[in-house]
This record gives structure tokens, sequence and C-alpha cells, in this order.
């Protein structure tokens, strides 16, 4: 398989591993925080009863933990399809 067709047949797969990163990073950011000793449910940023630091330490938070888990999700898939064909994705 040509490296172009690699990059190609690699594209919803892409979309499909950042779909499900997303979740899997929801799922993580909720009970970090938890675990932290907040409320079971982060701050919105136009929640007036939370202070600034509490949003954006959770808006800080989340996008971190978001961005670890998409890069390690996306990694380990282009690392999936350089081993099934031979060819690195990216």
């Amino acid at each position: 398989m040509s490296g172009k067709a690699v990059k190609l047949a690699y594209k919803p797969v892409g979309l499909l591993l950042g779909a499900g990163a997303g979740l899997v990073a929801g799922v993580v950011f909720k009970q970090v925080w938890r675990i932290a000793g907040h409320d079971d449910e982060a701050p919105h940023a136009t929640d007036e009863d939370r202070g600034w630091v509490e949003v954006l330490t959770a808006a800080a938070l989340q996008g971190a933990i978001f961005a670890l888990v998409k890069a390690a999700v996306e990694r380990a898939g282009a690392a999936g399809v350089r081993k099934a064909t031979g060819q690195w994705p990216g």
C-alpha cells in the first residue's frame, strides 16, 4: 500500500479514534475532578457561584487531560497502522 493510500485510509480511523479519545478524556477528567475533592460536576465558565480560580483550574485540567488522552490514542492508532501496513500514516 502506498504512503498516500495509507494516509487516506487512516483518515476515518483517525476521526473515530479522536471521538473515542474525547469520550475517554471526559470520563477521566470527571474522575480526577472528583478525586481532587471538588464537586461531582466541574464548573462551567458562566457559573456565577464559582470563583475564577476554580473555573480556570477546571478548564486547564480538562484541556491537559484531553490533549494527553488524544495524543496517546492517536499515537497508538498510528503505531497500529504501521504494524499492519508497514507504513506510518502521518
